[in-house]
């Protein structure tokens, strides 16, 4: 049995994919993903695609590499 646009849906809400800067630990950007670490850049506002996009262009130079990790909001 194949899964549904809801449990897709779902598991965006349990998974955030992070980054976390490389040297200021308080500057980390979060978005919905899921188990896999794939971000739905259409479920995102523009403000937060931006940041997105952003976030994965400079990981490496301001960013670590991002981790799929258990949302803290579920």
């Amino acid at each position: 049995m194949g899964s549904s646009p809801n449990d897709a849906a779902r598991d965006a809400e349990q998974y955030e994919l992070c980054f976390h800067s490389r040297v200021d630990r308080a500057c980390t950007f979060a978005f919905p993903c899921d188990a896999a670490g794939t971000v739905n850049l259409d479920a995102l506002s523009d403000r937060a695609r931006q940041n997105y996009l952003f976030a994965r262009m400079v990981v490496g130079s301001l960013f670590l590499t991002p981790a799929v990790r258990r949302s803290a909001w579920h």
